[in-house]
């Protein structure tokens, strides 16, 4: 099973001009723990976590004073990535090796979705359970 059948394609993303507050409301309307940053051309060019959110209010004492800073300055620039064709098994590896919440996945140098680790677990225990009940 590859990204492909497992991706998130419609999902919120940030861009440079998103200040923390934007990806707070986001992050909280659409139930997701971290959100991508992609440039004009639709390419990651960060990925912000709730820790990077939090971490952020810990350094500098207030959320409040920090909600209309842009909101790429608080996450990790130059994301990690994965092409739409990479086996769920490998992309959980990687997350689980680079210590990464959220995967974006990228075809033609633009964001298609993204996929978390909990997709990676439930794809690969329903393509095992899927392979147990197959007769050969």
């Amino acid at each position: 099973m590859t990204l492909r059948e497992v991706v998130h394609a419609h999902i919120p993303s940030l861009n440079r001009k998103s200040t923390l507050r934007d990806a707070v409301d986001k992050m909280d309307v659409y139930q997701f723990p971290a959100l991508v940053v992609v440039d004009d051309d639709h390419l990651p060019i960060a990925v912000l976590t709730e820790g990077d959110v939090c971490q952020a209010v810990q350094q500098r004492g207030n959320l409040t004073s920090l909600s209309a800073e842009p909101a790429y300055l608080f996450g990790s620039s130059d994301p990690t990535t994965a092409g739409p064709d990479m086996e769920v098994s490998d992309a959980l590896h990687l997350m689980l090796n680079s210590g990464l919440t959220i995967l974006p996945v990228v075809e033609s140098q633009r964001l298609s979705g993204i996929v978390l680790r909990v997709d990676l677990m439930q794809a690969m225990l329903v393509d095992a359970a899927q392979g147990a009940s197959t007769p050969e």
